[in-house]
């Protein structure tokens, strides 16, 4: 089983890129899951076409005995789709949704029978509950989202801090970085840069385009709503880069200072 986890700044289409390469995926015939961990519940909203309701961290809270059926939902070409959930707002911990969530799936063995696990996390927090992916071995294959704009660039430079520093204890590693564009300067240019800094590669870049807004607020993946468009084959060229990458690295992270000097050399 192939385990993968995408972190980034939120708000930089983690959530977006991640329902777009699980359908891809999926269209290859892999039986595929993506797990949301956001309080959110967003993550799988366009694979099942409406925001999931039922959580995991919801079902524990309001049920004694929780089956695989409560908690793990068929999306989009039979995507398992899977929300850890989360506390109210200003109630308790957010991260607790996550490690629940995990443990659960995994006492239940919800997901022995899938092909790949695909982990969308909430955005740059590398730590308690957030950190469960890498830290605990659920995900091996790290892939950070990010644009080139400097505060992307600054939560994906602290994601890799947190690779680097779990590395040390196991398997995970970081896979690449996937651009999804901003139109900022040179902006592709900039990330082959920043990943090449960083000790690894840029494994996609995602222009931005209008198909990608016209499909979510249809609540669709790309790949549903215009299969055949140009946007589409670039989710499905990422999905079979992501299948078969085996260059995967312990990151070195750059000083805020020298991501200051990157942005400035390619912003003037």
């Amino acid at each position: 089983m192939k385990k993968i986890a995408f972190y980034g700044k939120g708000g930089i289409g983690k959530s977006t890129t991640a329902a777009n390469v699980s359908a891809a995926l999926s269209e290859r015939g892999l039986q595929v899951c993506q797990i949301g961990c956001d309080p959110k519940n967003d993550s799988t909203r366009l694979l099942l076409g409406h925001i999931c309701r039922r959580t995991v961290l919801g079902m524990v809270r309001d049920k004694d005995n929780v089956t695989a059926e409560d908690i793990v939902h068929t999306g989009y070409h039979g995507i398992r789709c899977v929300e850890a959930g989360g506390p109210e707002p200003g109630v308790g911990c957010a991260g607790r949704g996550i490690i629940v969530a995990l443990e659960k799936l995994r006492t239940l063995h919800a997901l022995d029978d899938q092909d790949l696990i695909l982990y969308d996390v909430l955005g740059d927090v590398v730590c308690g509950g957030f950190a469960v992916p890498i830290r605990e071995g659920y995900a091996s294959d790290i892939y950070i989202v990010s644009s080139g704009e400097l505060m992307s660039l600054y939560a994906a430079n602290n994601i890799a801090k947190g690779v680097q520093r779990f590395a040390v204890r196991g398997g995970v590693r970081l896979g690449g970085i996937i651009g999804n564009g901003r139109n900022t300067p040179r902006e592709e240019e900039m990330l082959r840069d920043f990943a090449r800094r960083l000790h690894t590669r840029l494994v996609a870049f995602v222009p931005r385009d209008i198909v990608v807004n016209k499909a979510e607020n249809n609540r669709q993946t790309v790949l549903q709503y215009a299969p055949d468009s140009t946007q589409a084959q670039i989710y499905r060229d990422l999905a079979e880069t992501l299948l078969i990458n085996t260059d995967l690295t312990v990151p070195t992270p750059l000083s805020f200072e020298e991501l200051e000097d990157l942005v400035a050399q390619y912003g003037a």
